[in-house]
């Protein structure tokens, strides 16, 4: 793998127009421009097509929403930097076993918009707050794998868990990526500037090598990789928004999401490979056990950062019996 990328031992944009409209700008001017924005933006309605919402902001956030429309829903959120398609076979399986599944491709990602601004874990977690608004969801079950993970603790911090039944983190970034000295397992931040500078030299290359190398340890020895599951990550990630998965790598790295995961007080899943060289387990799923209350963790053996693909049998059982526990 590129010397840049570093991930193999550990191991993100976006004048007069008549009386009337007169009337409805001057009260907002006054407040300045920001302000303006921001209570326009607050204001302003989450419309929604059979596969997309646009956001507040404006954003078109697309979705895709499988099973029974009377199942329990269960909303996945994706890692960095692919989209819904990453969890279709969880997606699948679980809406065969009756659950309503919801899955988004995240702002800047896939088939969403690609703001130039706005490739943070507020907004990430603000975005998914207005598809399950304007969805009506309730009683969910809220999972999210990697950087998805930090957007599903990031929701919990900034909206509760009144629509919330049960929560699941798997392979997921909190509470803390980066090393710190308050955190000193974290991952240095030498290795995020390597990935930040390889996304700039050459993109594709850099997920090519992702992919096929330390998210599904097909870097180990005696690995067998699978070139249909290396060009899905390849093409998942080249969907994305250049500056918006370039911006979601300090979103992902950098957010600390200790008092998030405080607030966590629903059923909690908890499901982390032991060999992960991404998102190390030391610093994040067993850290994460023992942040959030009466969590429930699940460690595979030899497992890698990608384990919903390649222990998905086991994984999507696990997850099946959470569910319906």
């Amino acid at each position: 793998m590129n010397a840049n990328v570093n991930l193999s031992r550990r191991t993100a944009l976006f004048n007069s127009a008549g009386g009337a409209a007169a009337a409805v700008a001057l009260p907002l001017a006054a407040l300045g421009s920001a302000e303006a924005q921001a209570a326009t933006a607050k204001s302003g309605p989450v419309t929604k097509t059979a596969s997309t919402i646009t956001t507040r902001d404006g954003v078109e956030i697309y979705y895709k929403d499988w099973g029974p429309r009377n199942g329990q829903p269960v909303v996945l959120s994706h890692g960095w930097p692919l989209n819904a398609d990453s969890w279709e076979s969880a997606a699948f399986f679980l809406a065969n076993n009756g659950f309503r599944v919801i899955t988004h491709d995240r702002r800047g990602h896939g088939r969403s918009s690609q703001p130039w601004d706005g490739n943070d874990m507020d907004h990430y977690a603000d975005d998914l707050a207005q598809v399950i608004e304007a969805l009506n969801l309730n009683n969910i079950i809220l999972a999210g794998f990697s950087t998805g993970g930090g957007e599903v603790a990031r929701y919990v911090g900034r909206h509760g868990t009144k629509r919330i039944a049960k929560l699941g983190l798997i392979s997921a970034v909190p509470p803390l990526m980066l090393k710190t000295a308050d955190n000193p397992d974290g991952t240095p931040l030498e290795v995020f500037d390597g990935l930040r500078a390889a996304s700039v030299k050459d993109r594709g290359q850099l997920y090519l090598d992702l992919a096929s190398g330390p998210f599904y340890n097909y870097n180990r020895p005696g690995a067998k990789p699978s070139q249909g599951i290396i060009q899905a990550w390849y093409a998942q990630g080249m969907q994305g928004g250049f500056k918006n998965t370039y911006d979601s790598i300090k979103a992902f790295s950098e957010t600390d999401f200790r008092e998030d995961l405080k607030k966590f007080d629903k059923p909690t899943l908890i499901i982390h490979g032991e060999d992960d060289q991404i998102v190390p387990i030391k610093a994040a799923g067993i850290a994460s056990a023992k942040i959030v209350k009466n969590a429930k963790l699940i460690t595979y053996p030899g497992a890698p950062h990608g384990l919903t693909d390649t222990h998905k049998e086991r994984f999507n059982n696990d997850f099946l019996a959470f569910a319906k526990s």
